[in-house]
């Protein structure tokens, strides 16, 4: 999509104007969670996927269907249990009988093939087929029987997971989890706020949602965003970021070596980088901060750090190492 600058500079308001709508029109169903909202947001703006992490119970499916109806995209749904087979996720072949009276396989498409994917409770089938997804999310194609079929645009996998400690759960493979932009974690609302949610939910039907986008402006904000500007000094800030999250290197510090066994790649600064620059325009501005990289540090990096026994042992979660990333590189010097 090539735009032209007066409709680059028609999106960059639309964008900037409709973070106040979208809130507005997600207020009516959505109690609290901004900086999930933000996130996914954001996610969606940079055209990344999204992993929502959280309780049973925390709105993680409404808040996701919510936002399929705010921007008025084809939404589909995947309940994700354990016996759920790969070709109930990508589609499967079947013998048909054509118009001339012969039989031939016709390949019939799956839910994947949407542009807003739900895949509820994802960490409940075995990776074989959490795997099913690698494809799409990565190339935005299924491939069957050696035939390759585009999914429409945008495309975008918003999955949801309860928290892996508990029963009946299986780990994402790490090459699926590096695929998804964001792991943003939804915790227990407030008293107040979980107040006016069961108020609300035992009152009445909330208003409806009404749409405010197309999938034409999502791929215009798509092409809007990449067009941001950023210095080089803040890109070097979100590769150190990345790269001393590994332990073989050599300026990882101390404590990532005591208790970090795996970091994470250069998709990790990509994403760093793209959330950065959405977060820039939607707060006014057409340059990207060392803060705006810092803010989204944790959704980035919590999914691709992986912490060894020692730091279970020593009760080191993964955002407390990744708190002390933060303290640990300097910020570029135009920035201190």
């Amino acid at each position: 999509m090539n735009l032209s600058y007066d409709e680059e500079r028609a999106a960059v308001e639309q964008l900037r104007s409709g973070k106040t709508k979208i809130d507005a029109e997600l207020s009516k169903v959505i109690v609290g969670q901004r900086e999930a909202v933000e996130q996914l947001l954001i996610a969606l703006f940079a055209g990344g996927h999204c992993l929502l992490t959280g309780a049973p119970g925390l709105a993680k499916t409404l808040l996701v269907k919510s936002i399929a109806q705010v921007f008025h995209l084809k939404f589909s749904r995947i309940q994700f249990t354990p016996d759920l087979m790969p070709a109930d996720i990508t589609g499967t072949e079947i013998l048909q009988e054509t118009s001339d009276g012969r039989r031939a396989l016709a390949f019939v498409r799956g839910p994947v093939f949407a542009n807003v994917v739900l895949a509820d409770e994802i960490n409940r089938t075995p990776p074989k087929t959490q795997a099913a997804l690698l494809e799409a999310m990565q190339e935005h194609q299924v491939t069957a029987a050696g035939t390759c079929y585009p999914l429409e645009e945008p495309f975008f996998v918003l999955a949801t997971q309860n928290p892996i400690e508990m029963e009946g759960t299986y780990a994402l493979p790490e090459a699926q989890l590096d695929r998804f932009m964001f792991n943003t974690v939804i915790d227990y609302l407030p008293e107040d706020d979980e107040v006016s949610v069961v108020q609300r939910t035992t009152a009445g039907k909330p208003e409806p949602i009404q749409p405010l986008f197309t999938g034409e402006d999502v791929l215009r904000f798509h092409e809007v965003v990449r067009r941001v500007p950023v210095a080089e000094e803040v890109v070097r800030y979100a590769v150190r970021l990345a790269s001393v999250t590994r332990p073989s290197q050599p300026n990882s510090p101390e404590f990532v070596r005591s208790w970090v066994s795996w970091g994470a790649g250069t998709r990790a600064a990509q994403f760093l980088i793209l959330g950065a620059k959405v977060r820039a325009l939607l707060a006014g501005r057409v340059h990207v901060t060392a803060d705006d990289i810092r803010q989204l540090a944790l959704p980035v990096l919590r999914h691709r750090v992986l912490v060894n026994y020692r730091a279970e042992a020593e009760g080191v979660s993964v955002d407390h190492v990744i708190d002390r990333i933060l303290e640990h590189v300097p910020k570029p010097v135009a920035e201190q």
